[in-house]
């Protein structure tokens, strides 16, 4: 056995992941950097190629060139085939190609995909991924044929399938990217393209184990299922908390600006679209440029946030973002236990979720001052960017096409780190290592 085997073999599950989705990215951009997934005489920067590779592979959106004048239909499927990789997951992915050439799913197999898909449990692996690859490709499917259809009465049937492919891809794996060249501007009156699109952008946000319970409770026979889990009920919770509350701050804070004079179903559609999809998504019915200051830095708060665990989307995660509320409630209530829906929550994942918190608010920090201070833009609009990347949504204030070289690299980082996690990022630095033998003396600091 080589030297590289043998370093292959003792990497940690995190660190094998994050070497998949390098090998992930890398074949990616060589689809990307393929002359027939360009329009004849469009010639692009390989910066550009790698940005867009990690965006569609992180499902985020960001692009510093236009996909529809760029892109022929080859690299549109390119893309789309980029997109659903980084939606499902690496293991997923591969986990499906190895169950098709008939090939067992060992022990070291199972461990990865426990760290790919963020489960806590070790048994199960195998048929979660099963129950994900359905379950996507069936909504994908519905939605391909519905959208494709529909789009009939703007395009030519060729025409009006490719978009009904590519925007159920896009909106379902949370991707954001556009084939049309203004997002879904150009239906910001068509409610029906806009409810379908909002549904699939919950189905790949709000967490594939929440999907799976809710198929099993629907179709589940003889009463079979039990009940729903504590992360379902909590993920669901604070997903739509999230969307309506959302909605309203968007409304409230623009009533005198841009929803002056719209009537009440434009108000509806354009506030709540803009709040499902700061949840991971980057499709816009309209130009946010148009919203004001404080608007912005509550959609950059909302991308921040992110998707649910286990989902196509990024953030720090809606479980979170909901831990650290709850905790910070109870202790001011004087409580140490998190108790949620008559169950107690894990201490491991209560120092998790802060550890997570923490940690983003510091990278997207630096990562503002740094992007502000590099390409002399104000720091909302900065914010607003390091957000979107970190929170793999893909809303942009225009700048992106802009940015230099070092912001784009700093943009891609965070676009990496926002889907793949804060923790599997973290955990790559991670020994092991047995724990101490003996205890130093404890003493108090004092604190706040």
């Amino acid at each position: 056995m080589s030297n590289f085997s043998k370093q292959i073999r003792r990497l940690s599950p995190v660190q094998m992941i994050l070497l998949y989705y390098f090998i992930a990215v890398a074949f990616s951009t060589a689809l990307l950097c393929m002359p027939v997934a360009y329009q004849p005489g469009v010639h692009i920067a390989f910066i550009d190629k790698l940005f867009v590779a990690v965006s569609a592979l992180s499902v985020t959106g960001l692009t510093p060139i236009s996909i529809a004048s760029s892109l022929s239909t080859t690299g549109i499927f390119f893309l789309a085939l980029i997109l659903q990789l980084g939606a499902v997951g690496i293991m997923a992915i591969g986990t499906s190609i190895w169950l098709l050439l008939g090939k067992k799913i060992g022990f070291k197999e199972r461990r990865l995909i426990m760290t790919d898909q963020n489960q806590t449990k070790f048994e199960g692996m195998v048929r979660l991924i099963k129950q994900i690859i359905v379950v996507v490709f069936v909504i994908e499917f519905i939605a391909f044929v519905v959208l494709g259809t529909y789009f009939l009465k703007y395009y030519a049937p060729g025409k009006a399938y490719l978009n009904g492919f590519f925007s159920t891809i896009s909106a379902i794996s949370n991707g954001g990217f556009d084939i049309t060249g203004d997002s879904l501007i150009s239906y910001q009156h068509d409610y029906f393209i806009q409810f379908i699109t909002m549904l699939l952008i919950i189905f790949g946000a709000i967490g594939f184990p929440v999907l799976i319970e809710v198929k099993e409770y629907l179709f589940s026979k003889n009463n079979t299922f039990r009940r729903f889990s504590l992360f379902t009920k909590v993920t669901s919770i604070t997903f739509f908390i999230l969307i309506v509350v959302g909605a309203l701050l968007i409304y409230l804070l623009d009533a005198k600006h841009f929803f002056a004079g719209k009537s009440w179903h434009e108000v509806l559609f354009y506030a709540l679209f803009q709040s499902v999809t700061t949840r991971s998504a980057g499709l816009t019915t309209m130009d946010i440029t148009q919203l004001t200051e404080p608007n912005h830095l509550v959609m950059s708060l909302l991308m921040f946030i992110g998707a649910s665990p286990s989902s196509a989307g990024g953030g720090v995660r809606t479980t979170t973002f909901a831990l650290v509320v709850i905790f910070i409630i109870t202790y001011a209530r004087g409580g140490n236990n998190i108790r949620i829906f008559r169950r107690e929550v894990h201490e491991e994942d209560l120092y998790k979720a802060v550890v997570v918190m923490l940690l983003a608010i510091m990278i997207v920090y630096i990562s503002t001052i740094t992007i502000s201070a590099i390409e002399s833009i104000s720091v909302t609009t900065a914010f607003f960017e390091a957000t979107s990347a970190f929170g793999t949504v893909g809303l942009s204030l225009g700048v992106t096409p802009q940015l230099g070289i070092v912001s784009k690299l700093i943009l891609m980082l965070l676009m990496f780190i926002g889907r793949v996690g804060i923790i599997t990022a973290l955990f790559m630095f991670k020994r092991n290592r047995g724990g101490g033998k003996y205890h130093y003396p404890k003493e108090r600091i004092i604190i706040g």
